[in-house]
C-alpha cells in the first residue's frame, strides 16, 4: 500500500512526499461535487501544462471550444476556416479570408460557458497528458485507418512546413501476443490491412527481442508491428499548427467565452460571447468534456462521460539509457497496458477492468467543476496494481525503477469509445466532433475529414461508425455510463468478428417480442434494439462463443436456412428505421432524392439516395401507400443517418412535406418460405394469391383482426411478406402466425440465416457492398438507377460522367474452398502475388457447402471463372468468380417455370 512518506510499492520506488498540508506537497483542490483533484504532478519536459491536441477548423463555421470563437465575416466577405490543412483550397484569395482555431484538451478541444481560458497563451488550462500523445497507424476498423494515416503524415511534415519543432518520435510499435487466439487476431487484422496504405507486419519472437531487448520473452508468441508509430509532444504540435495557420493568413482569437447558442430561422446561428454576438453559417461542437454542456444549450444530451485514466512515469533506468536507439511503443494486450520510452526512463499506462475503473459521473450530473483546467485527479495505484505487476514481469527493469510521476486525468468516452463526428440530426447546421477516447491520433485526420465534408457537401469517405446519429433517445445516462465502463475495461480484449457486448442491455428500445424470444435465441444489438441473431434448440450450446472460426451457431444457422428454403420461417425485423412522408411536394422531393423512379400507388421498390459525387449514401424501401403518402424503410443502423439527409434536402429545397419518424411506433415481422402464403392465408380473407397480391405490392389488411401493412418482399429472396404493425400488437401477431403455421412446420430464424440467404441471392447490403466509398454502377445496382428519368436527382450528373469515363473496378461474387473459416468482409483479395481488392461481406453457403463472398476487384479481373485468392487467418484460399446469383429468387424461379425454364439451385 502507498503510505504518506512511503518509498516502495511491491518493487517500484515511489516519490517521497511530505505529509498532507505541508509546504512542497502536491496540492489538492475540492470541486463542488467533492472530487479531489491534484495539481502537483508535472511533466519534466514542459514547464507548462500540455494540451492533448490541436485543430484547425472548417468552412464558414464557428467552433465551440474553451477559448476560441472567430467572426464569420469581415467587410461583407465570407470566412473560410480550414481545419488541419496547411495548403490553400482552390479559392480566390481576394474573396476569402483564412481563419483557423486551435483547440486543446482531452478530446477535440474544450469549451464551456462558465469561464474561459487565460488570455495570451495557446494551450493554457490543458492537460499534462503525455500518454495520450501516442500515435499509431493501427485501428481494427477499416476507414478509421485513413484517419490515423492522414494524422501521422500531417505531423511528419509540419516541422518542415512551419519551422516549428513538434517533438515527433516514430520508433514504431509492437502489439504482443501471448496466446494462440491473440495470434489469430493478428492474422485477422493483417488481412484487413493488406488493401490499405498502412504498413503492418506480424513478426516472430526473435525479431521482437531484437527490437525491444528489455522484454521477458517467456510467453511471447508473436508481435504485430507498425513502422512509423510513436508519440508526439502535444504542446509543440499545437504551436506548429498555429504557426502554419498564421502562415496562411489565419486569425486566432482567444479567449472568447461562449454563453449561448441561438438558432435563426434561416439556419444560421448567433453565438453569444462577452465580446459580442457572432453570426455563423454553422457551428461545430468540439468541446471535449464540455461537449455535453454545449449541447445542453440547444436541448441536446450528447452521450458522453469522462473516465479517469492513469499512467506512470519512471526516472532514468540504466538499461534504457544504454540503448542505442529508442524502443518501439509496446502494447501488452493480455496485460492491458501500453509502455514507451520517456527520455531515459519508461512510461506505462494500464486500462483497468470495468469493475475497477472510475467514471467521473458527477461531471455528467453537475457539470465540469468551475475553474477546472490544468488540474488532475489524485492517483490511485491500488486500482492499477494488477497491471503494474504484469508490466514488471514483462519488462523486468521496471522492478528497480523509481516512479517520479503518477498522472490521473479525464478522457471523454462515448458508449462505444468511438468519437462522434459530423452533422447532427434534428438541428440545422449543428456539427459535432466530440468523444475522442484515443487522443491525438485522430486530430489531423478528423480535421481534414470534417473540412472536406463541409466544403464539398458530402463525406470524403464512409465513416458511419462515427456518425453522431448512431445514438438516439434510447441512449440514457445510465446506458452511457455502463457502456463507457465496459468499453474502457475492454480496451485490449480480443476483437472477434460478430462481437457482442452486453453492458447496458437491454435498453428501453425492445420489440414487442423481446420477452417471448429472449430465452430461445442469441440476441444481437442493433441501434438500441435487441434482435435475434440465431436460435437454439434443447441440448445445443446456448452460450456466446465468439471465434475467428466456425463456432456454436454454425449448425443452428444451417437449420434455420433449411427452414426458410423448405418450409416457412418468422423473423423479427422491428429494428428497421421507418419514416412516413406526405404532403403536396412529397413525390417531387422523393424524385429528387432517389435514383429510382417513384413506385405507383400500392407498390414498393428499392431506391438509393446518392451523394453529389454519385456515391451511395443510403438504400431504402419506398412504398407508395396512398396518393402522395409514403412509407420509407431503412436499416436499423442508418435510421437517423438517412432521416437527417432527407430532412435537410426537404428544407434546402423548400418542399411542402411532412416527415415523421415512426420507427419506435411500429414493429415488423418477416414471414418467408415456400409455405408463407399458405400460413398467412389462414389469418385473413384478403386474397394472397400471386395474381391478387403481386411481388412488391403493398396493402393494408388484417390478420386475425390485427391491422397490418403488408409488403410482399423478403430479404431472403424467398416467397415472403414484411408485416408492419403497431408495436404493442407484435406479440399477438406473432402468436397467431405461429399457431397458424403448426401444420407447415413453422419456426423462427435470425439475422445470421438471413445473411446467408441474401448472399446466395446476390442481394447487396448497404454498409458492405455499397456506401459512400462506392458508386451504384460498380456495385451492380444499375437496375435501380434510372438515368433517363426526367427528375435531376442528386448525383445524376456525376453518375453520367462515371459511366462515360468507365469503371475501374466491379463487385463480383466469389466461391471459396475453405476449411473451418469463412469470410466476413474486408479481407484482402490476391492475384498474381499482389493485393488487388477486398471482400465486402461473406458467409457459408449451406446450399453448395462452400464459403461465399462479395468482393471488389479490378475490372480486368471481374470475368466469370476468374481465379483469385482470399486471405483468411494468414492463409490464401483459392476463390472463383461465379455467375450471380448462386440461387435464383423465388420470383425468378416461378417466372422460369412459367416460361418452361429450369430452376437454378
Amino acid at each position: 500500500m502507498l503510505r504518506s512518506g512511503g518509498q516502495w510499492l511491491r518493487g517500484l520506488r515511489l516519490p517521497r512526499f511530505p505529509p498532507r498540508g505541508t509546504p512542497g506537497r502536491p496540492r489538492s483542490v475540492c470541486s463542488r461535487e467533492g472530487v479531489r483533484i491534484s495539481k502537483g504532478f508535472r511533466c519534466q519536459d514542459s514547464p507548462i501544462p500540455i494540451p492533448l491536441r490541436s485543430r484547425l477548423l472548417a468552412v464558414s463555421s464557428v467552433s465551440i471550444r474553451r477559448w476560441s470563437v472567430g467572426r464569420q465575416t469581415q467587410r461583407g466577405k465570407p470566412t473560410l476556416i480550414c481545419r488541419n490543412t496547411m495548403e490553400r483550397q482552390s479559392r480566390n484569395s481576394d474573396n476569402w479570408r483564412w481563419l483557423c482555431w486551435c483547440e486543446s484538451g482531452l478530446s477535440l478541444g474544450q469549451s464551456r460557458h462558465e469561464r474561459c481560458g487565460p488570455p495570451g497563451k495557446i494551450g493554457a488550462h490543458c492537460w499534462i497528458y503525455l500518454a495520450r500523445s501516442l500515435t499509431t497507424y493501427f485501428h481494427p476498423g477499416i476507414n478509421l485507418k485513413k484517419i490515423h494515416y492522414y494524422s501521422i503524415k500531417l505531423y511528419e511534415k509540419l516541422e518542415e512546413e512551419t519551422g516549428q519543432a513538434v517533438g515527433f518520435h516514430q520508433p514504431g510499435s509492437i502489439r504482443i501476443a501471448t496466446t494462440p487466439v491473440r495470434v489469430d487476431e493478428f492474422k485477422y487484422q493483417m488481412t484487413r490491412t493488406g488493401w490499405h496504405a498502412t504498413e503492418q507486419y506480424i513478426i516472430e519472437p526473435e525479431k521482437i527481442q531484437e527490437m525491444f531487448p528489455l522484454l521477458n520473452m517467456n510467453k511471447i508468441l508473436a508481435g504485430l508491428y507498425n513502422p512509423g508509430d510513436g508519440h508526439i509532444d502535444p504542446y509543440s504540435l499545437t504551436m506548429a499548427l498555429a504557426a502554419g495557420a498564421r502562415k496562411y493568413g489565419a486569425l486566432l482569437k482567444y479567449p472568447a467565452l461562449v454563453t449561448s447558442l441561438k438558432p435563426r430561422s434561416d439556419g444560421t446561428w448567433d453565438v453569444e460571447t462577452p465580446q459580442g454576438s457572432v453570426r455563423a453559417n454553422r457551428i461545430v461542437n468540439a468541446a471535449g468534456f464540455w461537449a455535453r454542456e454545449v449541447g445542453k444549450m440547444i436541448g441536446l444530451e450528447h452521450p458522453l462521460i469522462p473516465v479517469q485514466h492513469q499512467y506512470v512515469v519512471t526516472s532514468s533506468i540504466p538499461e534504457v539509457k544504454a540503448l542505442k536507439r529508442e524502443l518501439p511503443v509496446l502494447r501488452d494486450l493480455e496485460g492491458s497496458f501500453y509502455l514507451r520510452q520517456e527520455r531515459d526512463g519508461l512510461l506505462f499506462g494500464p486500462y483497468e477492468s470495468q469493475e475497477k475503473m472510475k467514471v467521473q459521473d458527477t461531471w455528467v450530473t453537475n457539470g465540469v467543476p468551475p475553474g477546472f483546467g490544468k488540474e488532475l485527479f489524485e492517483s490511485d495505484l491500488d486500482r492499477i496494481m494488477e497491471h503494474i505487476e504484469i508490466a514488471m514481469e514483462m519488462v523486468p527493469v521496471l522492478k528497480k525503477a523509481d516512479i517520479i510521476n503518477v498522472v490521473n486525468g479525464p478522457i471523454t468516452y462515448s458508449p462505444d469509445i468511438l468519437p462522434m463526428v459530423g452533422p447532427h440530426q434534428g438541428v440545422r447546421n449543428y456539427w459535432v466532433a466530440v468523444g475522442f477516447g484515443y487522443g491525438i491520433i485522430h486530430a489531423g485526420g478528423v480535421g481534414k475529414y470534417l473540412s472536406d465534408w463541409i466544403l464539398h457537401g458530402e463525406p470524403p469517405f464512409d465513416l458511419i461508425e462515427l456518425d453522431p446519429n448512431r445514438y438516439g433517445k434510447w441512449t440514457t445516462t445510465q446506458y452511457t455510463e455502463a457502456k463507457a465502463r465496459e468499453s474502457y475495461g475492454f480496451n485490449n480484449i480480443v476483437g472477434y468478428p460478430k462481437e457482442e457486448r452486453f453492458a447496458g442491455r437491454p435498453t428501453q428500445r425492445v420489440s414487442g417480442l423481446y420477452k417471448t424470444l429472449e430465452s430461445k435465441c442469441s440476441m444481437g444489438f442493433h441501434a438500441g434494439w435487441e434482435q435475434p441473431h440465431w436460435f437454439y434448440k434443447p441440448g445445443q450450446d446456448t452460450g456466446y462463443r465468439p471465434s475467428f472460426r466456425r463456432t456454436n451457431w454454425f449448425e443452428p444457422v444451417g437449420s434455420e436456412y433449411k427452414q426458410v428454403m423448405q418450409r416457412v420461417g418468422v423473423i423479427d425485423l422491428s429494428p428497421f428505421g421507418k419514416f412516413n412522408i406526405k404532403g403536396q411536394d412529397s413525390i417531387r422531393l422523393l424524385d429528387h432524392l432517389f435514383a429510382n423512379v417513384i413506385p405507383k400507388v400500392g407498390f414498393t421498390n428499392i431506391s438509393h439516395m446518392l451523394t453529389p459525387k454519385g456515391r451511395v449514401y443510403a438504400e431504402l424501401t419506398v412504398s407508395h401507400q396512398s396518393p402522395g403518402e409514403f412509407l420509407l424503410v431503412t436499416g436499423s443502423g442508418s435510421e437517423l443517418h438517412d432521416l437527417r439527409w432527407i430532412e435537410e434536402e426537404a428544407v434546402r429545397g423548400r418542399y411542402d412535406v411532412e416527415i415523421k419518424n415512426v420507427t419506435d411506433e411500429f414493429g415488423v415481422l418477416g414471414v418467408a418460405g415456400p409455405h408463407a402464403r399458405k400460413v398467412l392465408q389462414k389469418l385473413t380473407s384478403e386474397d394472397l394469391s400471386d395474381d391478387a397480391f403481386k411481388f412488391l405490392q403493398t396493402k393494408s389488411l388484417k390478420f386475425s383482426n390485427i391491422p397490418v401493412t403488408a409488403i410482399r418482399i423478403s430479404y431472403t429472396g424467398e416467397l415472403g411478406w414484411e408485416l408492419y404493425h403497431r408495436r404493442e400488437d407484435s406479440a399477438a401477431l406473432y402468436d397467431v402466425i405461429m399457431n397458424a403455421g403448426q401444420e407447415e412446420g413453422i419456426d423462427n430464424f435470425g439475422t445470421y440465416a438471413m445473411n446467408a440467404l441474401r448472399l446466395e441471392k446476390a442481394f447487396r447490403a448497404w454498409g458492405s457492398e455499397m456506401n459512400c466509398d462506392t458508386n451504384p454502377l460498380e456495385a451492380g445496382l444499375e437496375y435501380f438507377v434510372k438515368l433517363n428519368k426526367p427528375a435531376d436527382f442528386i448525383g445524376k450528373q456525376a453518375l453520367k460522367q462515371i459511366r462515360a469515363k468507365g469503371l475501374t473496378r466491379r463487385l463480383v461474387c466469389l466461391t471459396l474452398a475453405t476449411d473451418d473459416v469463412d469470410p466476413e468482409g474486408n479481407e484482402s483479395v490476391w492475384w498474381n502475388g499482389k493485393v488487388v481488392g477486398n471482400t465486402t461481406s461473406g458467409s457459408y453457403s449451406y446450399s453448395i457447402q462452400k464459403s461465399l463472398a462479395f468482393a471488389y476487384v479490378p475490372i480486368e479481373l471481374s470475368q466469370v471463372g476468374q481465379q483469385v485468392e482470399v486471405e483468411l487467418l494468414g492463409r490464401n484460399y483459392p476463390a472463383t468468380i461465379i455467375q450471380e446469383p448462386l440461387v435464383l429468387t423465388e420470383q425468378t424461379r416461378n417466372q422460369l417455370q412459367k416460361n418452361g425454364g429450369k430452376d437454378k439451385m
